[in-house]
């Protein structure tokens, strides 16, 4: 990566295929109505593409297109293994074009090309091969019964499959939905945020090369409330997997009950926190990975480690290293390899988390670092990374999903103040535990009412065979290994009497 210059990614940039119509059948098509959206830069805040903007006659298109290939059983009825090689060669695809699909993601989203290029990009290859050699590995079951009868329980694709993906892991979150759902036989309409649509489109380009027939994976940019809305209400539309905010969560489960009740699958939003108890071993290192659990893509992450709770007895020593820590995080180009912390993703979200820094402070919070935009020449929209001390729980940011690279700090005395704090919110999708005591990790683990919790680390892993999914308003069903598979497809019964 050191050797690749900004000047190499700027090449790079200048090259990269920009998509700007919807995929449907294989085919590049306009929106029926004619309209488009603009797609912005957000470190240089200048118009990348217009981009097709789809509405209800576009969906119609792509869930009939989706529907037909469904139907023909050209990839539901091709045998697992086969399917399975064809998306091992999608990985391999993706692969090949990389440094390509990396500088889109950059270009649309802002976050640094070192993440893009060894995070991002290597966990979408990860996700399509996993799943494709996962195909032929989920076996049926016989159930127990007397030796008069056969009961056999199979599972099924559930049909024509809606991704609903959000903006800060574009190409990684369609890829985590993608995955599962296509190596179980479905046909997927993919619909990428209108913030970050360009490597939705060139993946279904790629797909098609890869030998996904046509109609068995289209992409429909649009608006939220156009065509997200659209496939939610769709009723030849099987299912829904969506990852965004809460409320958007929320419209998505009334628009399973006004249409066809479609299976509806969640990941939603998190203030996950981060726990550092007086037992900890190495605070160095619980300094950094808090650091990075909110500065880490601009604390634009669902699980970002955005409450900091820290025992009373370590808050001083652990919070000089938190704010040396700080410092290397440093707002620049994204696409100069040395860069930490990129671009908030549009200028709506950037005035949103400065608003909720102004309500910090207008709160009686500590500002520690920060606090302020940076880079205001370039006419990006970026942040400077925040810390803000003597934070309470009835805080604005100590209740709020920021999105940003805010990180609200909370004293506590003990395990039993710490777990209480920790389940004092709506969400529930991740947490970590900083302790030497391992009765005592296992205990605050089993505590935390999230669907992940880490010990001595933070999000250490793409590993493929964890489930992913939160509790409470962080939404339900699970993305990654073979649970995933699960929600995309149908149990039957098939009781034969002999």
């Amino acid at each position: 990566m050191t050797e690749k210059t900004l000047a190499y990614w700027q090449a790079v940039q200048a090259k990269a295929g920009i998509r700007t119509k919807a995929f449907i059948h294989g085919k590049w098509e306009d929106a029926a109505s004619g309209a488009t959206f603009k797609t912005i830069n957000p470190a240089t805040g200048k118009v990348i593409a217009e981009i097709a903007s789809c509405d209800t006659e576009d969906v119609d298109r792509a869930v009939a297109s989706a529907r037909k290939a469904f139907n023909s059983g050209v990839w539901a009825d091709m045998h697992p293994t086969k399917r399975g090689e064809i998306l091992v060669n999608f990985s391999r695809m993706i692969e090949k074009h990389a440094e390509e699909l990396a500088v889109l993601e950059v270009t649309d989203m802002g976050k640094p090309i070192t993440d893009a290029i060894a995070i991002d990009l290597p966990g979408c290859i990860r996700a399509m091969r996993w799943y494709g050699e996962a195909c032929d590995k989920v076996m049926d079951e016989i159930a127990p019964t007397d030796p008069s009868s056969v009961a056999m329980v199979t599972r099924e694709p559930i049909g024509v499959v809606a991704a609903v993906v959000p903006w800060n892991f574009p190409l990684m979150m369609a890829c985590w939905k993608l995955g599962p759902a296509l190596a179980a036989g479905n046909s997927v309409i993919l619909k990428p945020a209108e913030q970050s649509p360009l490597t939705a489109l060139r993946l279904a380009e790629i797909a098609l090369e890869a030998g996904i027939p046509a109609g068995v994976f289209n992409v429909v940019p649009g608006l939220g409330h156009t065509a997200g809305k659209a496939l939610g209400l769709h009723m030849d539309v099987d299912g829904i997997a969506f990852t965004g905010s809460t409320q958007v969560g929320k419209y998505f489960m009334e628009y399973s009950g006004q249409s066809n009740l479609k299976r509806v699958a969640l990941e939603c939003g998190g203030k996950s926190p981060h726990i550092i108890m007086d037992d900890c071993e190495d605070l160095d290192a619980a300094a950094h990975a808090a650091a990075g659990a909110i500065f880490f893509n601009q604390g634009e992450v669902c699980t970002a480690g955005s409450r900091l709770l820290v025992d009373r007895k370590v808050k001083d020593e652990f919070f000089e290293k938190l704010v040396a820590a700080t410092k290397e995080w440093v707002p620049g180009d994204p696409l100069d390899p040395a860069t930490t912390l990129g671009a908030i993703v549009d200028s709506d979200q950037y005035r949103r988390v400065l608003r909720y820094i102004e309500s910090a402070a207008n709160e009686g919070a500590k500002l520690v670092a920060g606090g302020a935009a940076a880079r205001v020449s370039s006419g990006g929209f970026f942040i400077e990374p925040t810390i803000y001390d003597g934070v309470t729980c009835d805080m604005t940011i100590a209740c709020e999903e920021i999105f940003g690279p805010v990180l609200a700090v909370i004293e506590f005395d003990g395990e039993e103040e710490a777990i209480k704090i920790a389940n004092n919110t709506i969400y529930g999708l991740a947490g970590a535990v900083w302790s030497q005591n391992i009765s005592r990790a296992h205990r605050m683990a089993r505590a935390i009412q999230a669907g992940t919790v880490w010990v001595n680390c933070w999000d250490p892993t793409g590993d493929m065979s964890i489930p992913f999914g939160g509790y409470k308003q962080s939404g339900f069903g699970r993305d990654k290994s073979l649970h995933a598979i699960e929600k995309y497809t149908n149990l039957k019964t098939t009781w034969v009497q002999l």
